[in-house]
């Protein structure tokens, strides 16, 4: 069976500014992600993570290059339709989970379906909220929780659509190591499990080491890949990247 991708970069760039001011974020980078499959990418501070996430989920634009979401070209698309792309078929998990303090986990939950002005499946809801281990806390407001549980409000919310790909931008970095390895076993499962594709961005070996493949971004161009990675391996190839 052909291999299908959720998420391609064909010779992408990035650029800021002009010049002799601009800034290469990313430069010719060619990638794909199967999907299934789950993918970190890491990197020298500066290298271009967060620009590539961007730019792959469709946060950003690239200046050259193309990107697909599925079979979906999002440099050809509007503006509104790039909202809607990103609303509907794009799950984000960030570090500051970005949960709304006056509304309950399930309402949180629920937000993309209000955004969109569509009436909220309750069940799917649940579903979702059970699936991230937090079905008995439907009610409560982020206040009440702790960071694990926020980020696992903040993953139920990102697979509520079903989405292409999940991209997480340094998941664990506000957790504490043993809070941080049950998020990682959560996304590991959800890859494993129920066959979704996650990208995410880290500067933790021990994070990468969850993953399928480490892309690894230097001078905002790839510098290479380790699969099957383990904390040790990663650790000795960032160490060549420069990062320590």
């Amino acid at each position: 069976m052909a291999m299908t991708y959720a998420v391609r970069l064909e010779s992408v760039g990035k650029v800021y500014g002009s010049g002799r001011t601009a800034v290469h974020a990313l430069n010719d980078v060619t990638m794909a992600l199967p999907r299934g499959s789950f993918t970190a990418v890491m990197g020298p501070s500066g290298s271009g993570k967060s620009t590539f996430l961007h730019c792959a989920s469709g946060l950003d634009r690239s200046t050259s290059g193309r990107v697909w979401l599925g079979e979906t070209e999002l440099s050809r698309l509007k503006e509104e339709e790039l909202t809607v792309l990103r609303r509907e078929r794009v799950g984000f998990v960030f570090q500051a989970y970005n949960l709304l303090d006056a509304l309950t986990a399930e309402q949180n939950v629920s937000l993309p379906f209000r955004l969109a002005d569509r009436p909220v499946p309750i069940e799917r809801v649940r579903a979702a909220l059970k699936a991230v281990g937090l079905a008995d806390q439907y009610d409560r407001h982020p206040a009440q929780l702790s960071g694990g549980q926020r980020q696992r409000i903040a993953i139920a919310r990102a697979l509520i659509h079903e989405p292409d790909a999940v991209f997480a931008d340094e998941p664990t970095g506000a957790l504490d190591s043993r809070t941080g390895r049950q998020i990682l076993e959560l996304l590991r499962r959800l890859v494993d499990d129920l066959g979704q594709t996650v990208l995410m961005v880290t500067h933790d070996p021990v994070a990468a080491s969850y993953a399928d493949k480490v892309v690894f971004l230097a001078d905002g161009r790839l510098a290479g890949e380790l699969r099957a990675p383990s904390p040790e391996r990663v650790a000795d190839r960032m160490t060549r990247l420069g990062e320590w």
